[in-house]
């Protein structure tokens, strides 16, 4: 095989891991957002009290990403990606089988550490794997993972549910565990931490961190915007908005969730190659503009069709900025610590969001009971602080992984 061939298989095999090990682990996210009352009803609690499950999940992936992004520095992106793919199916699993409400919210708080490493460690062996003039439309799609796992979670409380029940539905999240089987034969390590193994010395993490002090707290401030626009869009919406505020049946509800995600993974990918030709921050400033002129009939719509039509838009803007992360993170990235540094300051900002789906609660209760009024809220004050961070904000396209600039 020819050295140009080899390294078109490897940069494919490699994207396949990271899009699989994201999707599964989204997958695994979202099937307790469909199960909120089933779980909520056998441990005799609210749902208000279920959320909090999501809350420290999203809480503890910040731990996570710091855990397992050190260990990818030292060991490389490959074990650990292996690593985090089985612990966070198995602690999926083992939902299933909570006995009480407090086992069910420790054991979502150890699925929500492993889940926390995934990101982080995936992204940046796609991207320092991958040729340059890939990064645009692979990060987009990579980041159309998400909204692909919250497709398949849709199908499985579609089909599931009834047969399987809610601790059945959490069993199918064990099966990710069998990616790791195809990132053993299939993936490769990192070139660019292969290279980075044979550097005389390694400067300290802390170092490296006190030196970049304002892209780190840049960072975090713009992970927790876009963590609010994500979870703000999704958590409630189809349960609560879509089920409780507008009694939309649950043949409706799929349908809808389905089509979003449809228009999710085509946005990330679409703003993900843009980003290519116009930059990191103009593609996530124009779909944070998009999800504005849509965001109204988004949360107020009334009808199954106006619904799933601003649905659609919405969750097209949403993820098609998010779709320009993976490869704006890793970019603005010191290589020295890229295996910890974009999954961290990415979980840093989860933390800050993890707090949302009890926000939007609470703010819907002080209106009545309107859930889309809280979700107009968020969404829409998110997408400004984004579009004035994107503004004053870094740009590193087409960086090189190695720490200097590529022609």
């Amino acid at each position: 095989m020819s050295g140009a061939s080899e390294n078109l298989r490897r940069a494919r095999n490699v994207v396949i891991a990271a899009y699989l090990s994201w999707t599964l682990d989204a997958f695994d996210f979202f099937i307790l957002i469909f199960t909120f009352d089933d779980v909520a009803k056998t441990f005799g609690v609210s749902v208000s009290s279920i959320t909090l499950a999501i809350t420290l999940t999203l809480a503890t992936r910040a731990v996570g990403a710091f855990i397992f992004g050190r260990l990818a520095d030292k060991y490389g992106r490959k074990p650990i990606l292996m690593l985090v793919v089985f612990l966070y199916s198995i602690f999926e699993a083992a939902s299933g089988f909570a006995w009480s409400f407090a086992s069910f919210l420790a054991i979502r708080t150890l699925f929500g550490i492993a889940m926390g490493g995934e990101w982080g460690v995936g992204s940046s062996l796609a991207m320092e794997t991958i040729p340059d003039r890939w990064r645009g439309w692979v990060s987009g799609l990579l980041q159309a993972g998400y909204p692909f796992g919250f497709f398949l979670a849709t199908l499985l409380f579609d089909f599931g549910l009834q047969p399987l029940g809610w601790r059945g539905m959490f069993f199918v999240g064990a099966l990710p565990a069998l990616l790791v089987f195809f990132i053993a034969a299939q993936v490769e390590e990192s070139p660019a931490f292969e290279a980075m193994q044979h550097r005389p010395s390694r400067v300290p993490v802390s170092t490296v961190l006190r030196k970049n002090a304002k892209l780190v707290i840049y960072g975090v401030v713009m992970m927790a915007a876009f963590n609010f626009f994500s979870h703000g869009t999704q958590d409630i919406y189809p349960k609560l908005f879509l089920g409780k505020q507008l009694h939309f049946s649950h043949a409706q509800i799929t349908d809808i969730s389905l089509f979003y995600n449809v228009g999710a993974m085509l946005g990330g990918i679409a703003f993900g190659y843009l980003s290519q030709k116009i930059g990191r921050r103009f593609a996530i400033g124009a779909a944070c503009v998009l999800s504005l002129a849509v965001v109204y009939f988004w949360s107020h719509g009334s009808t199954p069709g106006t619904i799933a039509a601003a649905a659609f838009l919405m969750q097209f803007a949403v993820q098609g900025a998010w779709g320009v992360v993976p490869v704006h993170l890793n970019e603005l990235s010191p290589a020295e610590i890229r295996g910890t540094f974009p999954g961290f300051v990415y979980q840093l900002g989860n933390f800050v969001a993890s707090v949302n789906a009890p926000l939007q609660v609470g703010i819907a209760a002080q209106h009545g009971g309107d859930y889309g009024y809280a979700l107009m809220l968020v969404a829409g004050s998110v997408a400004v602080i984004l579009i004035l961070l994107m503004i004053f904000g870094p740009e590193a396209r087409n960086v090189s992984m190695a720490g200097t600039a590529s022609s």
